[in-house]
């Protein structure tokens, strides 16, 4: 290490424009990867491709042709008939048929087209009325073919659309003074390109409506689009925040320029890293540049710092910058070392876009240190000698009393004097934290990402106020019927066919003789060419359509009546027409719509009975599943007539052995998600289902719901782990278990301290809160391994810790305070963001940075008072001669990642 570190040294004071060249030719390299930027703002990859709740999630869109949806809603409160009037009607269909022509031609695929599929659309003007037609059938008419020119047009189209359950509460709220317009996508990511042209179209409308775009995708979408806006914003901020403060901690322009270059020059070839090797930019790595703009620079500091305090005209500033580095390597190398190492315990997670991040900033950091040791001395090289004049902080004498500096001494007095109620305080801040911990609600909710001003959030409000939800979950159950073919079912069937000729002989005297051939030459082979029971059965009236083909009239109806007879043994075997299946499922409904936990819910049986109360006499009364299967049936085959006949394979597949139960929630909390996944297992618990049914879960709020416990669990498992792998550093480079444990001290009250306090606000536990957990150990520990180190320093100088605190809390503190600020100030732009992450995540890192800082002030120096002997009997002293030969090496030292 001590050959490396001259090695360093030297070429970086002795080669400076090499160094130079050799940054600038790394900038080059890097930055030309950028522009081959991907950006992957679908959240759904937080979930490995191979996780299997995102597996059954897609299976399950393609199994029942699921798209994932825009919500456009209209909303008119003045209107005495809200909505229902001929303007907004008229308006209404206008946006329906702009809707239409959201589509484009698919590059991938130039002969296919992406956008709203407008087969699936559902307005007014493209969905089904359905009332009594002839005797035993129905009538389907568009319910707004056209805008009604006349208020009581208007009115008949409310009081139709409002007949249907199946519209009620989903597409027109039951007060009538909303519409919703729902626009299902080929791709969701294309929904903030939808969001942003419905926006353009709705500016040149007319008229006194609110119109709000929302839906899930939606606000996901726009997430990922304006993430990379708020950088844009937040880094300029917080590198001209730095930069103040820089300039007033050194008064040199021309130094502080070197912290930014290190800063930009980490971010470009980290970035350009990532992308360089294939990686795309997901929500959490476009959060790399703000940490590392303020995370790199922290070795800088040291250095100046250092420098600052060091440099003195006689020395000049090559001895100068010697003294510094030499002094600082090691310990800045130990504390990158264990920033890399608590951002590369995302790594320990299995969540992609984590272990990218953690990987890419880990990175970073490394090759800041790497910078700062080999650019600082050869940027402080390159500088005339008269850009010193006035430099250093024995040319600024007046900086030893500053306020800084006098706050800082009494802050030492009373760590000192104090040192038992001071412990005492933070016992019970502990206390209360490790209580408001355990209140922690782990939850997280889109529409929650974006401030209330923001119109995805104004229109998650007015929308789930008005209908029964724009978040979506499928509820799918499938048939655990057996469906092997067997030889017991096969001499069931045979029995049963039997019997059944028997019973119709006197009608069709030759049915007996029919079964018995048909069984002789159909049964007895079944096993050579079918698996299933429905392809036995459609093999068997095949064989029966080829022997009635030549029969006699009288053989002719026996075959047919056979046929029938087994044509209902087929459909006996699709689960989803048995009647008491379809009650099962309403009454499963009607339990969740009443619990309050879920808005609104729609599936086959609902439509079979809609149909089936049109059939009947359109009375609400008949609203309900017919008693026998033929009547499903019917009911099944008159909605395939409508205009929409493919709705139905949205909710059932065509083999009938699955179904989905489509639920829509106001909220979009995962916790009520949570809540109506229990609320379903208690259901099924209580009210065994009729038939042999299996459910699971499929739909975004249900698998953001997954990722979120998933994450909680990850992040806490990977907390653990950074924080045990950064205690073995510490114990390691004091070579002592003790001064390893207390060097953890700060950060642990700090994490305590905050995350209690998120407890007891009632704040949610969410994917910010968690991720900044692991990364905040990194980060926080630094304070506390400067102090420590220089403690033990200065200790063998002096021998007593009594003479140890005012020197501690002179130049060392003062250094730690600066860092602090610089650091901890440097997250705060983030506060200016639109999104919710990006300001929980500046404000909670600004709180992490100054309380750990803080707290390493207050309560090691306290601790230290307490148990001066137990820490520092092993510590031999040293004598003043051999004081000065070591302090070279030796006295600044904590000054290397405190400055």
């Amino acid at each position: 290490m001590k050959r490396l570190k001259k090695a360093m040294i030297g070429y970086a004071v002795n080669h400076h424009k090499m160094v130079l060249f050799a940054m600038i030719a790394a900038t080059l390299v890097a930055g030309s990867f950028l522009p081959r930027v991907e950006i992957d703002t679908d959240p759904e990859n937080m979930l490995k491709k191979s996780e299997p709740v995102r597996v059954f999630h897609n299976q399950t869109k393609a199994a029942f042709d699921l798209s994932d949806i825009v919500v456009l809603g209209v909303i008119n409160e003045k209107h005495p008939n809200g909505v229902f009037n001929p303007a907004t009607l008229k308006r209404i269909y206008e946006l329906t048929q702009f809707a239409k022509t959201l589509r484009w031609e698919d590059k991938e695929s130039p002969n296919r087209f992406e956008g709203v599929i407008e087969a699936d659309m559902i307005a007014p003007s493209v969905t089904d009325h359905m009332s009594q037609g002839e005797p035993g059938t129905i009538k389907f008419e568009w319910l707004m073919a056209k805008p009604p020119k006349t208020e009581e047009e208007a009115l008949l189209i409310r009081d139709r659309a409002l007949s249907n359950p199946l519209l009620k509460g989903r597409m027109v709220s039951e007060d009538g003074r909303a519409v919703c317009i729902y626009l299902p996508l080929t791709d969701k990511l294309l929904s903030y390109r939808i969001f942003t042209e419905l926006n353009k179209k709705i500016k040149d409308l007319d008229g006194n409506e609110e119109y709000h775009i929302t839906g899930l995708p939606v606000a996901e979408g726009a997430v990922g689009v304006e993430m990379f806006t708020e950088m844009g914003v937040a880094s300029p901020l917080s590198m001209l925040l730095v930069m103040g403060l820089l300039l007033l901690f050194f008064r040199k322009w021309v130094l502080i320029v070197s912290p930014m270059i290190i800063a930009t020059f980490s971010i470009i070839t980290s970035m350009g890293l990532m992308i360089g090797l294939g990686f795309e930019v997901h929500i959490l790595s476009s959060m790399l540049p703000i940490f590392l703009m303020s995370i790199a620079i922290v070795d800088s500091i040291h250095v100046l710092s250092e420098f600052f305090d060091v440099y003195t005209i006689k020395k000049g500033r090559k001895e100068s910058i010697k003294e510094v580095i030499n002094t600082l390597f090691v310990p800045m190398f130990y504390t990158s070392l264990t920033t890399a190492a608590g951002f590369l315990s995302l790594t320990l997670t299995s969540i992609p876009p984590a272990r990218i991040f953690g990987i890419f900033l880990c990175a970073g950091v490394m090759i800041a240190w790497l910078c700062t040791i080999m650019f600082v001395p050869a940027y402080i090289m390159m500088l005339p000698e008269r850009m010193f004049e006035n430099f250093g902080l024995k040319a600024q004498q007046k900086e030893k009393e500053s306020l800084m500096t006098r706050g800082l001494r009494s802050i030492g007095i009373i760590t000192h004097k104090y040192a038992k109620p001071l412990l005492a305080v933070f016992i019970v801040i502990v206390a209360a934290a490790s209580w408001g911990i355990l209140q922690t609600r782990i939850n997280d909710n889109y529409s929650k990402r974006f401030t209330l001003d923001h119109p995805i959030r104004k229109a998650d409000i007015a929308l789930n106020s008005h209908f029964g939800g724009t978040y979506t979950a499928y509820l799918v159950l499938e048939s655990e019927k057996e469906k092997k073919l067997t030889k017991e079912w096969v001499n069931k069937i045979d029995e049963k066919v039997t019997r059944f000729a028997l019973d119709i002989s006197d009608e069709f005297k030759k049915a007996p003789r029919l079964a018995r051939e048909l069984v002789s030459r159909q049964f007895p082979n079944f096993t050579q060419n079918h698996i299933t029971r429905e392809g036995f059965l459609d093999s068997t009236l095949e064989s029966i359509d080829k022997l009635s083909a030549n029969a006699s009239d009288e053989e002719y109806y026996a075959w047919q009546e056979l046929q029938g007879y087994l044509g209902l043994e087929k459909e006996k075997l699709k689960t989803f027409k048995h009647p008491e299946v379809l009650r099962y499922m309403a009454d499963l409904q009607e339990y969740l719509e009443k619990s309050g936990l879920v808005g609104k819910t729609g599936s086959v049986a609902d439509v079979v009975r809609k149909v089936n109360q049109e059939l009947i006499d359109g009375k609400p009364a008949n609203f309900q599943i017919p008693d026998k299967l033929t009547g499903i049936a019917e009911c099944y085959l008159q909605f395939q007539q409508s205009h929409r006949p493919q709705d139905l394979w949205h909710m059932v597949t065509p083999d009938f052995q699955r179904a989905n139960i489509i639920l829509q929630m106001t909220s979009g909390n995962s916790l009520d998600m949570e809540a109506v996944v229990k609320a379903v297992d208690a259901w099924f618990l209580q009210n065994p289902p009729p038939a042999q049914l299996s459910y699971k879960w499929a739909g975004l709020h249900y698998v953001n719901l997954f990722f979120q416990n998933k994450m909680f669990w990850e992040m806490l498992w990977s907390f653990l782990q950074s924080f045990l792998i950064v205690l073995v550093m510490m114990t390691v480079l004091f070579r002592s278990f003790k001064w390893g444990l207390l060097c953890m001290v700060p950060l642990s009250i700090t994490i305590a301290g905050i995350y209690g306090v998120v407890g007891i606000i009632g704040k949610d536990y969410d994917m910010p809160i968690a991720v900044l957990s692991v990364l905040s150990i990194g980060i926080a520990v630094d304070f506390a391994i400067h102090f420590l180190e220089r403690c033990r320093i200065t200790y063998r100088k002096l021998g007593s810790w009594e003479k140890v605190v005012p020197e501690m809390f002179g130049e060392p503190a003062r250094a730690i305070s600066r860092n602090v600020m610089v650091i901890a100030i440097g997250f705060l732009p983030l506060t200016v963001a639109q999104l919710i992450p990006y300001k929980v995540t500046g404000l909670m890192l600004f709180a992490i940075l100054s309380f750990s800082g803080i707290i390493t002030l207050l309560v090691l120096p306290a601790v230290l008072s307490l148990a001066e002997k137990s820490f520092f009997k092993n510590i031999k002293t040293t004598s003043a001669e051999d004081d000065k030969s070591s302090s070279v090496t030796g006295s600044r030292l904590v000054n290397g990642k405190t400055a």
